[in-house]
């Protein structure tokens, strides 16, 4: 179909929907990624404007608050970038000091203050407050600084958010949905504010990285993610929804804490915590039968559980299972890369199978198999350990989805220890294993001797402790490299320091969650898909495989910049969606109607100008 005419421009409140003109006068594909246009003339009048693509100015909005209720929302907030010509239409004279600045002004002013925060946690809570203050700049600053906005936002320091949540909670961000409050899901969700959601992260708050049960304060994490989602995926905020599902905690702290904000009760569990979660899910699908849920830190059963339960009632996945499989399979093959060594070759351990675990080994099998390999070949090359050391068919609580990678008792029978279990050391010393995975959350699991056995049976050691935040991972980066003689190929799930190795300083690869889901997320909204197949989230893995900077050079870094995340996101999005479309769970039927949809759902934090706009619909107190 030829791109339509250039068509009058309508308003929304907060996506982007207008677009230049070529000089045809017809929507190129590069115009759909840009803004639209309107001008003002010297006496306030709007006009539209055609120009061509080197005649740029930002798409109008049009508003209804005015005065403290404008300046209070983070959605519409500009501060001092307000014009005269807006401030007069909007009574924000005396409410703003008289200076009329510009969002690179803002950006210096907030980058300054942020530096003078003498702790990472300073820094979350100070960024926390900027995004409930003023969304444009808050994501503008993320944008043009995402290596060094990611740990403050997300891991490492997220974690301590969440612990201290309840400290620095000011105004409200998302929804908490809480168990006595389980008859008045469906009216909560009705509230029009939400009719413009598209996607939604959701966490019970149990498992909150390696730091466990953190109640109400997990809110963190959903808010964290649905900022990558926007930062790093492109997508609107006004699309984004962080819900907690608040059904009490087991942490102690918390449950004693004067302070603490959620419900003050210990955990619903079994039957009636099932029902809530159930209850909430359905109230989701009524209320958007389209949504994307993404699910994240939910304990390992629950999340399994919830996955397998609801795959196939509505689009939705897990980013701990999923997301973490698809980024650490990435790295590993990008190891294989710089070791010489074909995946096909390896011993992979995996310390921790819960659902990271599996999801990791699940998936890395799925490629092994690709390389000729059968199922029962794939499994063969892991050994799966868990809190009773080594699986086998005959060991303690043993799940029945760990089961195709239990071993047989007869094979490791020489290999048990006087006390009955397997552990890692007797793992590496006997299966010698090349590759070793770290999801515990067990800080320290990877000692000295376990690393140093390995060391000596493989010659680039490949190891990645992947558990969050910094204070749970299974070594440091410096340690392994030291235990390694330099040797070591690492990615850590949180980020590191560079390594001294012979005197050198070497970064180390942050295997990131948030080289995948943005992206992920992209492709599933932009292709109008209907499910989440386990082949989208392949295609994700493999787009990410694809930008591997050691397919070019062996000394680099076994993933690509962080800073690329934006761009890379939007290529892993054209992947998963082609993929959705070639499995018949999209909407769409061609590729470009994909690519104008990816186009169309990015949102480049910029200041729209203001008009005043009568029609309540577009009131958003």
């Amino acid at each position: 179909m030829p791109p339509a005419p250039f068509s009058s421009i309508a308003f929304g409140y907060g996506r982007r929907i207008s677009c230049s003109a070529n000089k045809n006068n017809t929507l190129s594909e590069y115009d759909r990624t840009l803004p639209g246009l309107l001008r003002r003339n010297a006496d306030g009048q709007t006009t539209q404007s055609y120009g061509t693509q080197e005649d740029i100015i930002m798409t109008e909005q049009a508003i209804t608050l005015s005065g403290f209720g404008l300046i209070n929302s983070p959605r519409w907030n500009k501060g001092t970038a307000f014009t005269d010509y807006e401030r007069d239409l909007f009574d924000l004279h005396g409410l703003l000091p008289p200076h009329v600045g510009t969002i690179e002004e803002q950006l210096a002013r907030r980058m300054k203050a942020l530096e003078q925060q003498p702790t990472p946690f300073g820094k979350y809570a100070f960024l926390r407050d900027l995004q409930d203050t003023n969304e444009t700049l808050f994501y503008s600053l993320l944008v043009r600084n995402v290596e060094q906005m990611l740990p403050l936002v997300y891991t490492p320091t997220v974690g301590e958010g969440c612990q201290r949540f309840s400290e620095i909670w000011r105004k409200p961000r998302g929804l908490f949905l809480s168990y006595p409050n389980k008859d008045r899901i469906a009216q909560i969700l009705s509230h029009k504010r939400y009719d413009d959601v598209r996607c939604i992260v959701v966490s019970d708050g149990e498992r909150i990285l390696g730091l466990g049960d953190q109640g109400a304060g997990g809110m963190g994490i959903p808010i964290g993610k649905m900022a990558l989602y926007t930062a790093l995926g492109g997508i609107h905020p006004e699309h984004c929804l962080p819900i907690l599902l608040d059904v009490g905690t087991d942490n102690e702290d918390r449950l004693k804490s004067p302070i603490y904000i959620g419900w003050n009760h210990h955990r619903v569990r079994g039957e009636e915590y099932d029902a809530f979660v159930d209850l909430f899910v359905q109230a989701v699908k009524k209320r958007w039968p389209h949504i994307l849920l993404h699910w994240e830190d939910f304990a390992g059963s629950n999340a399994a559980r919830f996955l397998a339960r609801y795959r196939d009632q509505l689009c939705t996945f897990n980013d701990d299972i999923q997301g973490t499989a698809a980024v650490a399979t990435a790295t590993t093959i990008s190891a294989m890369n710089v070791s010489g060594v074909p995946l096909e070759q390896q011993r992979i351990a995996v310390l921790g199978f819960g659902s990271a675990g599996l999801g990791i080994t699940n998936l890395l099998a799925q490629f092994l198999q690709e390389r000729g390999l059968s199922a029962q070949e794939a499994r063969s090359h892991f050994y799966a350990i868990d809190r009773y050391g080594l699986i086998t068919e005959k060991g303690k609580d043993v799940r029945p989805e760990q089961l195709p990678y239990a071993r047989k008792e007869e094979e490791v029978q020489a290999w048990r220890q006087p006390g009955g279990e397997i552990g890692l050391l007797d793992v590496v010393r006997n299966a010698k294993p090349t590759v070793l995975v770290g999801v515990s959350g067990q800080p320290g699991a990877f000692t000295e001797a376990a690393i140093r056995e390995m060391a000596k049976h493989a010659v680039r050691p490949v190891i990645f402790p992947l558990s969050n935040p910094t204070s749970r991972s299974e070594a440091t980066a410096q340690d392994l490299m030291d235990w390694t003689e330099g040797r070591a190929l690492i990615g850590t799930g949180s980020p590191f320091e560079p390594v001294n190795v012979l005197g050198k300083k070497v970064p180390v690869t942050q295997t990131n969650n948030s080289y995948i889901f943005p992206g992920l997320a992209l492709g599933i909204l932009a292709s109008k898909s209907n499910r989440v197949t386990d082949s989208m989230v392949k295609a994700a893995a493999e787009e990410l495989v694809r930008h591997l900077p050691t397919q070019q050079d062996k000394q680099a870094s076994l993933l690509p910049p962080i800073a690329d995340a934006r761009p890379l996101s939007r290529l892993i999005a054209l992947a998963v969606g082609k993929k959705a479309m070639e499995e018949g769970q999209s909407e769409l039927a061609h590729e470009d109607a994909l690519k104008r949809e990816i186009e169309a759902y990015v949102w480049n934090p910029a200041y729209a100008s203001y008009v005043r706009n009568q029609n309540s619909m577009y009131h958003r107190a």
